[in-house]
């Protein structure tokens, strides 16, 4: 199965935040999925990354 990617715009509006926002928790929280480069100037997020974080903050919730 493909992969699917997200923008940094695509998680903005996932939260309900603002674009620094992502990149600010990609910066300072380590526990944030890891940002993949596709190529230059391409910075995408892992679907499937990002749903396991979810569920690992609800599940500690």
């Amino acid at each position: 199965m493909a992969e699917i990617y997200l923008t940094d715009n695509d998680l903005a509006r996932r939260y309900g935040i603002a674009r620094p926002t992502v990149w600010r928790w990609h910066r300072e929280h380590p526990e944030f999925p890891r940002v993949v480069r596709l190529t230059p100037g391409c910075a995408r997020w892992k679907l499937s990354e990002i749903e396991a974080w979810e569920a690992a903050k609800s599940e500690a919730a």
